[in-house]
């Protein structure tokens, strides 16, 4: 199994023997349905014909890796071998500065089995007013997005990206997913929760990636896929 980094603005060295995807089948590796509809509009100036393990009814693996990449690379692989395709994995989560990296590889399990991430959302408000956090130096943030690009052989490419932002409440917006409306992005005037999916992506030629998911695309599209 070889795992590479992306060529430009990631960690770790550059690997000469990145895989470039040449099929134009993919398996997305989720059963969420806002994060599959955000990967197929990532994937969509590619000419990538993407379904979903949830739509393939393929079983959802354990997630008990340690960081971001290694729960990606976990259920890259599974839907790879099981689909036989090249199969797309992202992992992502809000880590919270106050709440020392909480709720982190564990942001999804906040929500609770139903999925209920304004729930979650309440949870760490509550939490950050226990801790006294109520300025906004106190409510620093960031997501962190993982991917995984697998192939049936077992072969891995990896790609992280994060973005930085204060946490805001009430939350604000109903667009997006997860904790998109109490994220508020640096720079920016409005939370995930209230952007279109092209503001919160903000990819070329438009913008530079403003998502940690697009800023993980973009690193891989350039390392392993060509545009259409």
């Amino acid at each position: 199994m070889v795992n590479a980094k992306a060529p430009k603005g990631s960690e770790g060295h550059l690997k000469s023997d990145i895989r470039h995807l040449t099929s134009k089948r993919l398996v997305i590796a989720t059963h969420n349905s806002g994060k599959l509809a955000e990967m197929r509009e990532l994937l969509a100036p590619h000419g990538i014909a993407a379904t979903s393990a949830g739509e393939l009814a393929l079983a959802e693996p354990s997630e008990n890796g340690m960081t971001f990449s290694e729960n990606a690379r976990i259920k890259a692989t599974a839907a790879a071998a099981a689909a036989q395709l090249p199969a797309l994995a992202d992992d992502s989560g809000l880590v919270v500065e106050a709440l020392d990296g909480a709720p982190g590889i564990q942001s999804a399990r906040w929500a609770g089995p139903d999925r209920d991430f304004y729930r979650a959302m309440e949870t760490i408000e509550q939490q950050l007013r226990l801790r006294g956090a109520t300025t906004p130096e106190r409510r620093r943030a960031h997501f962190v997005s993982a991917l995984c690009l697998a192939w049936p052989d077992g072969h891995t490419e990896d790609f992280e990206a994060r973005v930085g932002g204060t946490l805001v409440w009430p939350p604000r917006g109903d667009r997006g997913f997860g904790y998109d409306p109490m994220f508020l992005p640096d720079g920016q005037q409005r939370t995930f929760g209230e952007m279109s999916s092209a503001e919160k992506h903000g990819l070329p030629p438009r913008g530079k990636g403003l998502s940690h998911r697009a800023r993980a695309f973009l690193k891989l599209a350039e390392a392993c896929l060509e545009r259409r």
